[in-house]
């Protein structure tokens, strides 16, 4: 009995050919591994390039702006007075001294940020009575705009980095609390019926099941609560001048408009939007991109 039936519509039994199914298997695991594309170094070069390309052409225009739009030189200066600019500040050590004081100041308050948001965003996500109470004021706090707390601050603390800190603080936790939210509502339900089914404490059923399922979107609410704290800490440094204060990158932006120095000006705002560029592309990128590899959303 090798066949079910006869002629061409035959059906042979998988015992007629010894090892056809693990060779078919074998075969569908090949497709299955094999099927994503090899890396493409031209499409590499491209995310490289692009931007780049991208900057160069914005320069362009800004110089040509400079020559044909009529402006005075210390009112819309050139790159090339802004690069001399950036020269000039890095000979004397005013850069590197505010540029330091503004990115430890960027990542400390972050952290710090991140070890309050995560609890208490974890704790409204699971608890719905008080999610429903303090919810509303958390969305609240997160479109209030930073620069508003800068004078409570400064009469609460004084000009000194305490100001600095709450106004970061006060920008970045609402962000945080909201993005952690946020993905613990997109967590599937049968995995916290999984987890009571297998005997798991609330606390074990927060940290060990939904916090990783929530990952995403808590990864968006750490993303967004990074720029709001730069964006406070900006704020802060612009308007908290004098005191125990150091000298920030918002520091040197006033000053630079203290004194009608254009140049300066610039380049503390390039310098400013550079660091917020290579943070998103150094820290944050790559951790997305090996969150969503490892859940198989992403190729390569």
């Amino acid at each position: 009995m090798s066949s079910l039936l006869t002629g061409p519509q035959s059906i042979r039994v998988s015992g007629d050919r010894p090892g056809s199914g693990d060779a078919e298997l074998e075969g569908l695991d090949k497709l299955q591994t094999d099927s994503r594309p090899p890396r493409d170094l031209r499409g590499t070069w491209f995310r490289i390039l692009a931007p780049l390309a991208a900057v160069i052409v914005l320069v362009l225009l800004w110089q040509f702006y400079v020559w044909w739009g009529g402006k005075r030189q210390d009112v819309v200066p050139g790159p090339l007075d802004v690069l001399a600019a950036v020269a000039q500040l890095w000979q004397k050590g005013t850069l590197q001294t505010a540029l330091w004081t503004s990115v430890q100041r960027g990542i400390l308050g972050f952290l710090v940020s991140v070890l309050i948001g995560t609890p208490i965003g974890l704790l409204l996500a699971q608890v719905k009575p008080l999610r429903a109470a303090f919810g509303p004021l958390i969305s609240g706090l997160q479109v209030l705009p930073s620069v508003a707390w800068v004078p409570a601050a400064i009469i609460w603390f004084g000009l000194s980095d305490g100001t600095v800190y709450f106004v970061l603080l006060m920008g970045a936790i609402p962000s945080i609390i909201n993005g952690l939210i946020a993905g613990v509502d997109q967590v599937p339900p049968q995995y916290r019926a999984m987890g009571q089914v297998l005997g798991a404490s609330r606390m074990e059923l927060a940290l060990k099941i939904i916090l990783p399922a929530a990952m995403p979107g808590y990864l968006a609410g750490l993303k967004q609560g990074w720029a709001f704290s730069w964006r406070s800490l900006m704020a802060a440094e612009i308007i908290a001048i004098g005191g125990t204060l150091g000298f920030g990158l918002g520091s040197l932006l006033q000053q630079g408009r203290e004194l009608s120095d254009m140049a300066v000006v610039m380049a503390s705002i390039l310098v400013i939007l550079f660091v917020g560029i290579v943070v998103e592309l150094a820290v944050f990128a790559p951790i997305e991109r090996k969150l969503l590899r490892g859940r198989g959303l992403l190729r390569g």
